[in-house]
């Protein structure tokens, strides 16, 4: 597996097809943030809690899990996302994210104040690895439900996928794809004309 900016790569992210046509179902479940995201969130809560709607807990004390070990996450813990009203405890009635709101009020990056695995969806970290994430998807009633053009994770997520890697990263990517279908075109061609 390639691995790039010390995460490994799987190619699967190049030939998996994803289509998505929701209104924030994917926040349903809430995420995991790191601990530093947490505090940094936690940090800014008198700048959210105006932006919250009847939906949404004002109680900042509502708005996460315990936390817990977990090595895929840079400081070593993960805390969860909670849930308020059966989704996660930042999405609005409308199936907008309260962190993305305050980020545009700001005039900064939209996912300024995201998580990174809420960026990420539908891909997923895990072990180490960039990979697509099966789980999530597979509970979803509206992604991939939906894809008739055929996009793939790849291409439906350049952006957040730029945002991960860095423009540098990004460019190695795209060369491990174009290397790596080369490598699949190859093995086929050799299978058919051994046979």
């Amino acid at each position: 597996m390639k691995e790039i900016n010390g995460l490994k790569i799987d190619p699967m992210i190049f030939t998996f097809r994803f289509g998505c046509k929701c209104n924030g179902e994917c926040c349903y479940y809430g995420v995991f943030t790191d601990l530093k995201e947490y505090e940094n969130i936690i940090r800014i809560k008198d700048k959210i809690i105006p932006l919250l709607d009847d939906t949404q807990s004002k109680n900042p004390d509502h708005w996460f899990e315990p936390p817990e070990a977990d090595s895929d996450f840079e400081s070593g813990v993960a805390v969860g996302t909670a849930l308020v009203n059966d989704k996660c405890a930042f999405l609005d009635k409308d199936g907008l994210c309260s962190l993305q709101k305050l980020a545009n009020i700001e005039n900064s990056h939209k996912w300024k104040h995201k998580p990174l695995y809420c960026i990420l969806f539908p891909l997923t970290i895990y072990q180490n690895t960039l990979t697509v994430d099966h789980e999530h998807i597979e509970r979803l009633n509206s992604c991939n439900r939906f894809n008739q053009n055929g996009t793939t994770i790849f291409e439906a997520c350049r952006e957040e996928l730029i945002y991960l890697l860095g423009d540098k990263g990004f460019n190695e990517l795209e060369k491990y794809k174009n290397d790596y279908f080369n490598e699949v075109n190859i093995g086929v061609t050799q299978n058919v004309a051994e046979k």
